[in-house]
């Protein structure tokens, strides 16, 4: 299984050993759930994707905080209130279960959605066909080479979005916390998000 294959390349456990049973429901639910009781928390691709660990002790975001409304999502305002995240990659790209039981993604500066599958093997599939474009694995290795390793609790946040047009370079990139990189994003993705493809965008500040 590509799950399997998945959780021998991570780095981790990020909190002490636990059993997690989020109960009967879509197979996404059962196989977090597994995936958690086997390795608490991790990291994969140099740190290009993080999985949330489960519990008050450990390293980085914890899940049930993480999806707590005023951790971030309130101020996406209703674009991720069905959405169960549990991981995220490099530049704060979430990785969730949603309403339905899908594996999705969520842009953090757009709030839209790509479907990734039915289970967690498949968002597993999707990653490994693809670890530098999907798991930022190349990228996440460049970086920390240049300016030092990130912190369990840090992801990088663009100075210019790149929704607006901003690059990938080096410069245009910051170290953030990521709960606050995500509520930063979070009125932008409100803004942008219904607009149609080459619409002028022209940002509120709140």
């Amino acid at each position: 299984m590509a799950l399997d294959e998945l959780l021998d390349r991570a780095r981790g456990p990020m909190g002490p050993a636990v059993e997690v049973d989020f109960g009967a429901g879509a197979p996404a639910w059962r196989e977090l759930g597994g995936v958690l009781s086997r390795m608490n928390g991790f990291f994969l691709f140099n740190a290009g994707v993080q999985v949330f660990r489960v519990g008050a002790e450990g390293w980085g975001p914890e899940l049930s905080g993480w999806n707590e409304p005023d951790t971030w999502k309130d101020t996406y305002r209703g674009l991720a209130d069905d959405l169960f995240c549990f991981g995220q990659d490099l530049f704060g790209v979430q990785f969730a279960i949603d309403g339905g039981g899908q594996v999705v993604s969520m842009d953090p500066e757009t709030g839209q959605r790509s479907a990734l599958g039915t289970s967690l093997d498949e968002w597993a599939a999707w990653l490994l066909a693809e670890p530098d474009d999907r798991g930022a694995a190349t990228f996440a290795k460049a970086w920390q080479d240049a300016f030092g390793p990130l912190t369990p609790e840090q992801r990088l946040i663009p100075r210019q979005f790149f929704v607006t047009g901003g690059s990938y370079d080096f410069g245009n990139l910051i170290v953030q916390d990521a709960g606050l990189a995500m509520r930063i994003r979070g009125p932008i993705a409100r803004q942008v998000h219904d607009l149609p493809d080459g619409a002028r965008i022209s940002f509120t500040v709140e």
